[in-house]
C-alpha cells in the first residue's frame, strides 16, 4: 500500500472507531469519510461494506487488547495485571453500541469466533498467574468472570458510572481475602 493510501485508511479506521463510539455501528460513513478527510469513494475502496468497516475497526481492537495481556503477563503485580485487562476488555465491550448485533451477522461469525478465542487464551494466562500466585480465590472460574465483564458492558452500555459500580464489585470478590 501506498503511504497515502495507508495513511488514509487508518485516518479511516481512527475516525469510524470514534464515529461508532459516538453514535453506534449504524454511524454515517459519509460523515466518517469526511472526517477522515477523504472522499466516500476513498471510504468505499478500502471497505466496500459497512460490515468490512466493523470488522476492521473490531480487528484492530481484539487486537490492542490481546498485546495488552500479553505485555501485561510480565508485570510484577499479577492482581493489577488482570484487572487492567479486564478493565480494557469492559472500557472496549462498552465502546460499540449495535456491535453484538453486527456480529450476529454471519459474515462476522467466524472472525468473532476466533477474537473471542484470542481473548479468551489471554484472559485465562491473566487467571492461571493471578491464582498460581495467591492473588485470586482458588474457585473463580476465568471463563465465568470473562462472561460476566461482556455481562457488565451489555447491561450498563448507557452508564459509565454504574458499569464503575459492577466492575469494581466483580474485582472485589475476585481476590484472595485469606
Amino acid at each position: 500500500m501506498r503511504a497515502d493510501a495507508r495513511r488514509n485508511y487508518e485516518q479511516l479506521l481512527e475516525q469510524a472507531r470514534i464515529a461508532f463510539a459516538e453514535f453506534g455501528v449504524d454511524a454515517s460513513l459519509d460523515e466518517i469519510a469526511r472526517r477522515a478527510g477523504v472522499a466516500s469513494g476513498t471510504l468505499y475502496r478500502h471497505f466496500p461494506t459497512r460490515l468490512d468497516l466493523i470488522e476492521a475497526v473490531l480487528g484492530k481492537q481484539i487486537a490492542e487488547l490481546v498485546a495488552l495481556g500479553r505485555d501485561l503477563l510480565t508485570g510484577n503485580d499479577e492482581f493489577d495485571a488482570l484487572t487492567t485487562w479486564l478493565r480494557a476488555t469492559l472500557t472496549h465491550g462498552l465502546t460499540y453500541r449495535g456491535v453484538a448485533a453486527a456480529a450476529m451477522n454471519t459474515a462476522l461469525e467466524d472472525r468473532m469466533s476466533s477474537w473471542h478465542a484470542e481473548l479468551f487464551e489471554v484472559g485465562t494466562a491473566l487467571f492461571v498467574r493471578a491464582r498460581e500466585s495467591g492473588v485470586v480465590t482458588a474457585g473463580v472460574d476465568e471463563v465465568d468472570v470473562l462472561k460476566l465483564v461482556g455481562a457488565i458492558a451489555w447491561a450498563a452500555q448507557d452508564s459509565a458510572d454504574q458499569a464503575d459500580r459492577m466492575f469494581t464489585l466483580l474485582v472485589n470478590g475476585l481476590r484472595y481475602a485469606g
